[in-house]
């Protein structure tokens, strides 16, 4: 299983749609069996598969705090065939409380730990985390392999990543070698020059940054939120659901040399 996690210390940058939709087309375009995780109290990712239940306690917080869990009861499945859940609510708030001031055993490790028992069920865990550093989005990184940073052009989103960059190579050297930033996706792209500098700006501050940008289409996302859909399925002919479809072959050919899929790569 190829963990993923999706994250941005900026909120308002399609995180969620980046992950649901990510999940969305390796389920039904490439045929992969996907889990994602909430890893954000909002719960906006479990609404978005209509699963969001605010009373539920078989949640992401589990993770965190049951030794020994049976990942099994936290699982659910959506209404789209290959793709899975772990939902999120406020529960997380608490648990990220308790595991801070819990040293009884590793605070880094829980969901490396809890996943290992699924490990062979999936091919891809795509992990939605929120805009923050805590103990949930420490475990999601110590449990990943790949990261990938949605950014739309702004000097607001531009000063969080030198900080998330520092915790990924924290991450990296104590609890996970294997971690590997993959690069920064361009959302709520515009073809202009602030935002054709932005990127030759990343780039040159060293950020790896995927070709495939995702256009900026704000009504049919919006709409999409409503529906309880992934833009892929919700508007397939829309810029930013093309967009996605370009990003995911994009992502894969990065990650698995072998697929059959356009040679987009990074730089």
């Amino acid at each position: 299983m190829q963990t993923i996690s999706i994250i941005s210390l900026k909120g308002g940058v399609a995180k969620t749609t980046t992950a649901i939709n990510t999940a969305y087309l390796l389920a039904t375009i490439h045929n992969k069996k996907v889990l994602v995780i909430d890893n954000d109290k909002q719960g906006n990712a479990s609404k978005a598969f209509n699963v969001y239940d605010p009373e539920d306690s078989y949640n992401v917080a589990k993770l965190l705090l049951e030794r020994n869990l049976d990942i099994g009861q936290v699982i659910k499945p959506t209404d789209y065939k290959n793709i899975d859940i772990i939902s999120a609510n406020m529960d997380l708030l608490d648990a990220n409380l308790r595991t801070t001031i819990d040293t009884s055993r590793q605070q880094q490790t829980r969901f490396k730990k809890a996943l290992t028992a699924v490990a062979d069920k999936y091919d891809f865990c795509i992990i939605d985390n929120a805009p923050d550093i805590n103990m949930s989005i420490m475990n999601a990184l110590t449990t990943s392999n790949y990261v990938i940073v949605p950014i739309i052009i702004d000097q607001y989103s531009f000063d969080g990543l030198d900080i998330l960059k520092e915790q990924i190579e924290n991450i990296r050297e104590d609890f996970n070698p294997s971690l590997n930033f993959l690069g920064c996706l361009i959302t709520q792209y515009q073809n202009n020059e602030v935002n054709n500098q932005g990127i030759e700006y990343l780039r040159n501050m060293g950020f790896s940054v995927f070709k495939q940008s995702v256009r900026k289409t704000v009504a049919k996302v919006n709409e999409s939120t409503f529906a309880k859909m992934p833009i892929s399925k919700y508007s397939s002919r829309c810029g930013a659901a093309q967009d996605y479809k370009k990003f995911v072959d994009e992502f894969l050919k990065l990650i698995s040399p072998s697929e059959n899929v356009p040679n987009l790569g990074t730089k």
